[in-house]
């Protein structure tokens, strides 16, 4: 069974955006690949434990095994040795994509404190969009009280899209709660 965010997707979403930003060909039209979900670990002390339970809490959060991501090359001033762990990531595709997408745009990110939105200026220029999460107890998935230490994740949204105003439609048109940037800018102002 296809989850609704995918249906949605495929029912309202790509014809609008055909329409909306001119596209002849279908080809053309901004197309969700992938999410991908980072954490990296700082501190030397306890490294090897926080590694763990970042592997705990992405999948818990994902309902996928990370894999853990390794030094390339020793740092002594960050006290990393070339061939330590130092963090997690998994890649979402096809139905857990949609899922995950699904539940970060409904459930998690009104879960964020005085949320207004999300901002819409981390796009890299060729319609991928980055956004920083700085602890992962606005993950529903999460209990409270079994948290161990607070870990902060990086959600890479990659689109087909070639520009930023692709991708930027495609996020929208989703769902996702980007903030308004104009009404933010005057609100700063005053």
């Amino acid at each position: 069974m296809k989850p609704s965010m995918q249906t949605y997707y495929e029912d309202t979403v790509f014809a609008a955006l055909k329409e909306e930003l001119g596209l002849t060909n279908p080809h053309q039209v901004p197309a969700l690949e992938k999410i991908v979900v980072t954490t990296h670990c700082g501190r030397a002390s306890d490294r090897k434990q926080a590694v763990e339970d970042s592997v705990e809490e992405i999948m818990k959060i994902t309902g996928q095994k990370p894999s853990v991501s390794y030094a390339r090359k020793s740092v002594a001033n960050f006290k990393v040795r070339e061939g330590e762990a130092v963090g997690a990531r998994v890649t979402l595709r096809g139905n857990t994509m949609w899922e995950f997408l699904d539940r970060f745009v409904h459930v998690t990110s009104p879960n964020i404190r005085d949320f207004r939105g999300i901002s819409s200026k981390s796009f890299d220029g060729n319609g991928n969009y980055a956004v920083g999460i700085p602890d992962q107890s606005i993950f529903p998935e999460i209990e409270l009280d079994k948290i161990k230490r607070q870990i902060g994740f990086d959600l890479i949204f990659v689109t087909s899209s070639a520009t930023d105003d692709g991708g930027r439609a495609l996020l929208r048109a989703l769902g996702m709660p980007f903030r308004d940037n104009k009404k933010s800018d005057e609100e700063s102002a005053a």
